[in-house]
């Protein structure tokens, strides 16, 4: 969309001067970089102003287990331009992998809060929705918002009857083909970017709704916020394997969950080390 929008501002230049005649003086050439870059920054606010108001209105208490079509394309349309603005450069390796002929849980290492964000800008196509924390719901609630939207369920760590009905919406979700699911099975961010121990009940998704697992990993997020609008950041996504469904008629949860874990813990060793 920048690059939609950085088209756009060179041709209203010679637009405003064909009515206005707003280059007449040879000393007006000045004016060109001007109204360029006021152009550009005038569409950017727009878009972001359209995109807040779109989700003003977005009612978190009315039932979430439809996928939008509007919203995805409005993500679709926003996070490669705020990617632009933030200066973030996301390599992906393995994308061919995530299978496009099924629905699917997906699971990825938890080290920042813009992982969705970076997940959901690298597969554009997918009907993807995330388990997020219920503190997002409270304490963020404009990208909650968002998130509801594309099927994002909110789920509370600390109540085991609660979690378990959020992973049975999740499975529905997926059942029922409205929408992958994505979740962050270590619970929580990890603070030191090492990977932590993951809580394999939310692995129970892909048995409930019998669909293969993608594992994933993700690297250089919390870099973000440090370098936003100074410097590049490089952020890794890896799609490590797919874990088929003809695994689980052998294995429990416990199992999967153990070689899960030895996927991405190998994936990130490696990316350190690079």
């Amino acid at each position: 969309m920048i690059y939609f929008y950085l088209v756009a501002s060179a041709a209203l230049i010679p637009i405003l001067n064909n009515f206005y005649n707003i280059l007449r003086q040879p000393s007006s050439w000045w004016l060109i970089p001007v109204l360029y870059i006021l152009f550009v920054v005038l569409f950017i606010i727009l878009h972001l102003a359209f995109v807040s108001v779109c989700v003003l209105f977005v009612n978190l208490k009315k039932d979430g287990r439809r996928f939008s079509k509007f919203y995805r394309v409005l993500a679709n349309a926003t996070l490669p331009l705020l990617f632009k603005l933030a200066r973030i450069k996301v390599h992906s390796k393995g994308l061919e992998k995530v299978p496009s002929d099924t629905r699917f849980l997906l699971v990825c290492n938890h080290i920042h809060n813009f992982d969705p964000a970076v997940i959901i800008h690298e597969l554009p196509d997918e009907k993807l929705g995330f388990i997020a924390k219920k503190e997002v719901y409270t304490d963020l609630r404009f990208i909650a918002k968002f998130m509801h939207k594309l099927n994002c369920l909110p789920i509370d760590r600390e109540n085991n009857r609660e979690a378990v009905k959020t992973i049975v919406k999740a499975a529905s979700l997926i059942k029922n083909d409205i929408a992958s699911v994505g979740i962050f099975p270590e619970g929580y961010t990890s603070k030191d970017g090492n990977l932590q121990p993951l809580r394999n009940g939310a692995l129970k998704i892909a048995f409930k709704a019998n669909v293969p697992i993608v594992v994933c990993t993700i690297y250089g997020t919390p870099q973000i916020v440090k370098n936003m609008f100074r410097r590049r950041t490089d952020v890794y996504l890896d799609i490590i394997d797919v874990i088929g469904t003809e695994e689980f008629k052998k294995s429990n949860t416990c199992e999967i969950g153990n070689k899960v874990y030895d996927l991405m813990k190998e994936s990130l060793n490696k990316r350190k080390n690079i």
